[in-house]
């Protein structure tokens, strides 16, 4: 799942009218730095206010995603966010001119396309996934809304919908995954039902929707003088209230398409969480609403894993085994402390050392209560960074990597016999004039037992 950070390579503008506003909005899409995140501008302002679009920061969700900082507001984001996060764009500053971005077509096939058209630039830094390896549930009691999600091996959603509507009953959609995105749903639109249009523009909203941004759905008859209020109301002609039905312009894309907005708006909601995620969703008659209480409890939950342990699969095939380490390091029995090295990036390594009860430490340390001594747990990571940084090498025989300096040591969980530890090492920096400064972290299950970091030294063997 290690893959790097991406955001635009050129920035591009679009404009319209805003769906609750009805204002004649723009709104900009530019390339952000590394680990910079989503964040909306509101240029209109004074000192021209950012906001971060993370999940805390959702303050209505009632016909749409709002997000806030102080008085300044941006309502009707969630479709360009689905469009970015459907592209693995993790970076990006969107600068618009008004309360909300312009809703266009109701849908996000012009974010798309224009996303597509300036290209994207990958950057140097991972992408941080966070992968679900055990289920999380969100759940509204009184409305029945849920969202479930469960460890997969790939980002995919299913959703049901269901309405007391005759032309809009139970419906589902699926999205298996997300390069089938622009195919499959970025052209979902909004919709709305009749019935609800006229408290929803007494409220002040929707005052710039019509029936071509949005799918209008009459499926419950009224007299023909109050649908025609309505249909004044909207700014269109009179129609026969005795026909039920989609009122649209322009026919539904898919059967489903309701279905398929509803997976739309999910993933624009959750590209709040601010990371991608690795899992299946499952969501049972989604909204904003919940949607929201879904992406606060996912930041929850990654903030207190904010190191997660890597996935190991001990069936899974090494790519560095114990005679390739032999080849690299110069320890021998009994230092060797790295049995195999699973996963290499351009900046990390992901090494497994497996402690049984014939570790010769154990002997003294201790003789009733073994645990392995707190130094080997760092020497261990340290040959695992050693490996990594050994591997650039062309001719690694000539060369041997020693400690300089140590710092920033924790020790959260004693090892013992039985534990298999695994180790992530990061380069925190370029390697330079023979320097590696490398964070590591070691854990047992999801649990982490030790940090450090540490500097290295490369040198060549006299």
């Amino acid at each position: 799942m290690n893959n790097k950070q991406k955001t635009l390579n050129g920035s591009f503008s679009l404009f319209g009218k805003g769906l609750h506003t009805g204002l004649n909005l723009t709104v900009t899409f530019n390339p952000a730095p590394e680990n910079y995140g989503y964040k909306i501008q509101r240029i209109d302002l004074p000192g021209e206010p950012i906001i971060d679009a993370v999940a805390e920061n959702v303050t209505e969700t009632t016909r749409g995603t709002v997000l806030s900082k102080g008085d300044a507001k941006v309502s009707t984001v969630e479709h360009a966010m689905a469009a970015l996060f459907s592209q693995g764009i993790d970076n990006c500053l969107m600068q618009v001119n008004g309360p909300e971005f312009p809703i266009l077509d109701g849908s996000a096939i012009i974010f798309l396309e224009n996303i597509e058209r300036v290209g994207i630039k990958e950057q140097n830094a991972e992408k941080d996934t966070f992968i679900i390896k055990s289920k999380i549930e969100i759940k509204d009691e009184k409305t029945g809304n849920s969202i479930i999600i469960l460890p997969d091996e790939k980002f995919s959603l299913n959703v049901l919908v269901h309405y007391d509507s005759d032309i809009l009953f139970n419906q589902y959609s699926t999205l298996e995954d997300m390069k089938e995105f622009k195919e499959e749903i970025a052209s979902s639109r909004t919709f709305v039902f009749v019935r609800e249009l006229e408290a929803l523009l007494a409220a002040g909203l929707i005052k710039g929707g019509d029936l071509d941004n949005a799918i209008v759905i009459y499926e419950r008859e009224m007299p023909q003088e109050k649908f025609n209020h309505i249909t004044d109301l909207m700014g269109v002609p009179h129609m026969d209230a005795k026909k039920l039905g989609y009122l649209n312009h322009k026919p539904l894309v898919w059967n489903n398409e309701p279905a398929r907005h509803k997976l739309l708006d999910i993933i624009g909601d959750l590209a709040l969480i601010g990371k991608p995620l690795q899992g299946r969703i499952i969501a049972t008659c989604p909204g904003h609403t919940i949607n929201n209480k879904f992406a606060r409890a996912m930041r929850k939950v990654i903030r207190e894993h904010q190191i997660q342990a890597p996935v190991y699969n001990p069936s899974a095939p090494s790519v560095m085994d114990i005679n390739r380490i032999r080849e690299l390091l110069p320890h021998r029995y009994p230092f060797i402390l790295i049995d195999k090295i699973v996963e290499i990036g351009s900046d990390y390594i992901i090494g497994v050392k497996n402690v049984t009860m014939n570790e010769p430490f154990f002997q003294g340390h201790f003789p009733d209560e073994p645990v392995m001594p707190g130094v080997l747990l760092v020497e261990a990571m340290s040959q695992c960074g050693g490996l990594h940084v050994l591997n650039m090498l062309e001719d690694a025989s000539l060369y041997s990597t020693y400690f300089i300096k140590i710092e920033k040591i924790m020790f959260h969980k004693k090892v013992v016999p039985g534990d298999t530890l695994v180790f992530r090492v990061e380069l925190l920096s370029p390697l330079r004039h023979g320097m590696a400064i490398m964070k590591g972290y070691g854990f047992v299950g999801e649990k982490m037992v030790v940090e450090a970091q540490f500097t290295g030294q490369i040198i060549k063997k006299k």
